[in-house]
């Protein structure tokens, strides 16, 4: 009886030891998961330092080409060579960007903080001077251009890398981290609202083309000085427009250093540093990564293409002058609104599902805006439709990207601290292509005969504007989706390496 006694005291013994050890563990695992969870304050603060970005890209995608061609009155050619100049410069330093951060030591502000603090104010500086027109011609005027938009590309480098790496470290939980990169795709599309509106509505007031009612009621002579007068009055909005939004970029990275805490790795902090060839061989031999990247490079092409092109498309293709800066920021609208929707949608039914519906979704209202005649109402309409499409293509790859890096980290357990190579690696492919893309658009138009600083354009004009923004980039959304297919992270991948990562964080 004793010795029964005692085996029974003994089995009641280890099965409260282990009662214990299991609720210990469960307590640590959920003091965990409140420390990594995000207040709405935190979310917003970090979506916040995704605005400069988006906001100077939207100006100086919608409106540089045209700045460059009617404003600066360059030709065609040298128009083309700056963008794709300062396309690929910057997709070159986003790479040698993101192996400096990766190498970059712990500081008390954390270790993208930084970067980003540092490289703002001289980002805003050369942002400013790339809307200026020099007071010399020729070739000066394009190292003018050459110089400052290279050096304005390689200080927003400067931020956006460590930024977007900053991702894996405001929070270790998946589901926090998604949720704050929809909150931060919500602010970048609002910050292309942003973009687009300042830049677009206080440009299109000044007008470089007179009216007709002008030009029937003036000799020649008066018709060149009111013209003369108008083209100062467009150089004056696009610094104006420059200027505000030079404030604005400075006030979201203020916002985004004091609210938002940069987490430290947790244990075994980093691995070995590694050269810029072996960073290059660890990320491009990641199979999900290399097949995520390829995909949206297409798809991000197309979206970058039709963006590059549209304002010159409304304005000489569609005849809509006057009504082309409202056209842009109805897009820009459309997509922000539909941000919630996408987000919702994409946990709902899985992030492959939803960049299939979602990037598809503009196929179609790309073809019926080139093949009606020109209508405004159908031009707006249209421009609903595709910022429903817009909205997905910003929202998705940067949410499916943590999944690859977490895929990474499962498959290399002993090498830390490399996140930001993947976003800047990504972020290099997409430049760079979009600046080839670019350039030769631009080089395509020399070849159309267009007019520089002229307010028509020849017919040939129109009709490779009408090519460039729809078969092209319906071209590179079919393939970019196809490759998208072999996309190995589905719905139960991604949840599976979720419980493996906690499993790891608890032990």
């Amino acid at each position: 009886m004793a010795r029964g006694e005692g085996a029974e005291q003994c089995t009641a013994t280890l099965l409260s030891v282990k009662a214990v050890n299991t609720e210990k563990i469960k307590a640590v695992a959920k003091i965990k998961n409140q420390r990594n969870r995000l207040s709405v304050c935190s979310k917003l603060c970090y979506a916040f330092g995704g605005a400069p970005y988006q906001i100077t890209g939207s100006a100086l995608g919608f409106f540089l080409q045209i700045y460059l061609l009617d404003v600066a009155q360059l030709d065609p050619f040298f128009a083309s060579i700056i963008l794709f100049v300062g396309r690929a410069w910057d997709a070159i330093t986003d790479p040698t960007v993101g192996f400096l951060v990766s190498q970059s030591r712990w500081t008390r502000i954390g270790r993208m903080m930084p970067w980003i603090i540092f490289s703002t104010p001289f980002a805003v500086l050369t942002y400013f001077l790339i809307w200026y027109v020099p007071p010399f011609d020729g070739i000066g005027k394009v190292v003018w251009y050459l110089i400052f938009y290279c050096l304005f590309q390689s200080l927003q480098t400067c931020f956006h890398v460590p930024y977007s790496a900053l991702t894996m470290f405001i929070s270790r939980d998946q589901k926090e981290r998604d949720s704050a990169t929809a909150y931060r795709m919500m602010v970048e599309v609002l910050g292309n609202v942003l973009g687009t509106a300042i830049q677009g509505q206080i440009v299109g007031a000044a007008s470089s083309c007179p009216t007709e009612a002008s030009v029937s009621n003036s000799t020649n002579a008066t018709g060149s000085n009111e013209t003369r007068g108008s083209l100062e009055e467009t150089k004056h909005a696009y610094l104006v427009a420059s200027g505000v939004i030079c404030i604005i970029y400075v006030l979201c990275a203020v916002v985004l250093f004091l609210g938002v805490k940069e987490q430290k790795e947790s244990r075994r902090n980093k691995s070995e540093p590694l050269s810029f060839r072996q960073s290059l061989w660890l990320v491009m031999s990641h199979s999900p990564y290399v097949r995520l990247v390829i995909g949206f490079l297409f798809t991000s092409l197309a979206f970058m293409l039709l963006e590059g092109n549209f304002a010159l498309f409304i304005t000489y293709a569609l005849g809509h002058r006057d009504d082309f800066q409202n056209i842009l920021l109805v897009i820009m609208l459309s997509g922000a609104l539909t941000i919630p929707f996408w987000h919702w949608f994409l946990t709902q039914f899985g992030k492959k599902t939803a960049t299939y519906f979602g990037i598809s979704w503009a196929v179609p209202f790309m073809i019926l805006i080139v093949s009606i005649r020109s209508h405004l109402v159908i031009s707006y309409l249209v421009s609903v439709a595709a910022g429903v499409s817009v909205a997905a293509a910003f929202l998705l790859p940067w949410s499916m990207l943590p999944d690859v890096v977490d895929d990474f980290k499962l498959n290399n357990r002993d090498v830390h601290g490399h996140e930001a190579l993947f976003y800047s690696f990504y972020v290099f492919f997409i430049k760079f292509a979009s600046g080839v893309s670019l350039g030769i658009s631009t080089l395509s138009l020399k070849f159309a005969g267009y007019v520089t600083g002229g307010c028509t354009q020849p017919t040939a004009v129109s009709l490779t504007l009408k090519v460039l923004v729809c078969p092209v980039p319906v071209v590179l959304i079919i393939v970019g989706l196809l490759i998208l297919r072999t996309y190995p992270i589905d719905e139960e991948r991604r949840k599976g390496n979720r419980k493996l990562l906690q499993e790891m964080m608890i032990l």
